[in-house]
């Protein structure tokens, strides 16, 4: 997911308005190298470094391809790239998440890979990512960082009050509780967004829209049942009420790395942040466990991540040279690079280092990835979130029921989705 939930990646306007995609950069000459545009969408602060240093490695090996890096900021790349792709200007390469790779490839802007250079190690990639890159039968990127979410809890906190990482919500609410009496802070903290609210969906074995029968499930039984168990979590001893403001990301964080809160849910995007707060100056004190489990006895949380994938606007010449820049930064050896300077999660079996796994924070996401549950391919599906996001924090801050809040949410849905049956 949604790496970009915390992005703070600050880019100066004339860094876009300057960059030339999709061959037309001035800079190529006949017989120069190819310039190629690759728009990354990580952290400027904490991700950025590292992939330009493998720039350079890259175009130290490959004299006839040089690379013009731009750091786009995540919540500005889906529509700057959706605007360049239409009027032929889009970047030869786009780090895409995961959830807009089959939209952009609906719209035709991606190049298929299968086949290509680009592709060329695709048995080595964990299969479910690489399904999630598919549309219609054809892979439209490859996956260069996953993630997931799980609990994340300080394992001081939770020893000092006696407790082990709950299983189930109930078991949740009951260590919170313990929590507080035996240290005084809060043992929990849940979000509002809805991308965070999804994993009480999976546990009572429902999701927002059950895609291969084209109906909109958000305000089925099952899924009432999932938010009437997300909404329980913040009210109660020790559960800490909900943050509905627009900072509200910023707020939990830092409650939880400086230690005023026991856990919350999370992703490894954030584990090098996790590392960078008082709590965790001992990285070993950072738990992490597969999210609580519903009354189903499910426990799941949503797949996101990261492809590259190629412009499909782009002249032979500069896709060639995209597919060979993709196979570099896909690698295991570049893979395991960027897992060992960013703390993010490999999406290959083979970039899983002994290392690599030295990083607790990647050694524990990497043991909940098995109960990530892939998305639907679907193209819309991302955009399904809106109007939870909307409706969520009105419900939570109760000024709206929940009946009244997915009752909005189910019709605006059904407006992205209008083949689907209610």
């Amino acid at each position: 997911m949604r790496r970009g939930i915390a992005a703070t990646a600050l880019v100066a306007s004339f860094a876009l308005a300057a960059t030339a995609c999709g061959g037309s950069d001035g800079g190529d000459s006949a017989d120069g190298p190819v310039t190629i545009t690759w728009w990354d969408t990580s952290n400027a602060t904490n991700e950025a470094p590292t992939y330009q240093a493998l720039i350079k490695e890259f175009e130290a090996a490959n004299k006839d391809v040089k690379v013009k890096y731009v750091n786009v900021p995540f919540d500005q790349a889906q529509n700057k790239f959706d605007t360049a792709a239409g009027s032929k200007g889009a970047p030869d390469i786009l780090r895409s998440e995961v959830g807009w790779t089959p939209a952009f490839a609906k719209k035709g802007y991606f190049l298929p890979l299968d086949g290509t250079e680009a592709l060329a190690d695709e048995s080595k990639f964990q299969p479910n990512l690489i399904e999630q890159a598919k549309y219609d039968g054809k892979t439209y990127g490859v996956p260069l960082v996953t993630d997931t979410l799980a609990l994340v809890y300080n394992k001081e906190l939770f020893e000092k009050a006696g407790v082990e990482a709950p299983k189930t919500w109930d078991d949740l609410k009951k260590a919170a509780a313990t929590i507080k009496d035996k240290t005084g802070v809060d043992g929990y903290w849940g979000s509002t967004q809805a991308y965070y609210a999804q994993t009480f969906l999976y546990g009572e074995g429902t999701d927002t829209v059950d895609a291969a029968a084209k109906k909109i499930t958000v305000n089925s039984a099952p899924a009432k049942k999932g938010y009437e168990t997300w909404l329980s979590l913040f009210d109660g001893k020790g559960l800490h009420k909900a943050d509905t403001t627009a900072d509200a990301y910023a707020h939990i964080q830092e409650a939880f790395v400086s230690g005023k809160v026991a856990s919350i849910i999370q992703g490894p995007w954030e584990i090098t942040n996790f590392y960078k707060g008082t709590a965790f100056k001992d990285k070993n004190n950072l738990g992490i466990a597969t999210v609580p489990a519903g009354s189903t006895g499910k426990a799941g949380a949503p797949t996101g991540g990261h492809n590259l994938s190629v412009y499909a606007g782009s002249d032979s010449a500069h896709q060639k040279a995209a597919l060979k820049f993709v196979n570099f930064m896909t690698s295991a050896k570049s893979q395991a690079s960027i897992a060992l300077k960013n703390s993010t999660l490999p999406t290959r079996d083979d970039a899983y280092t002994a290392e690599v796994k030295a990083d607790p924070g990647i050694a524990g996401f990497q043991g909940v990835l098995p109960a990530a549950q892939p998305r639907p391919a679907l193209p819309e599906y991302s955009s399904l979130w809106g109007p939870l996001d909307t409706e969520l924090p009105q419900i939570a801050g109760g000024k709206t029921s929940l009946d009244k809040g997915l009752g909005t949410a189910e019709t605006a849905i059904a407006k992205l989705v209008p083949d689907f049956s209610k």
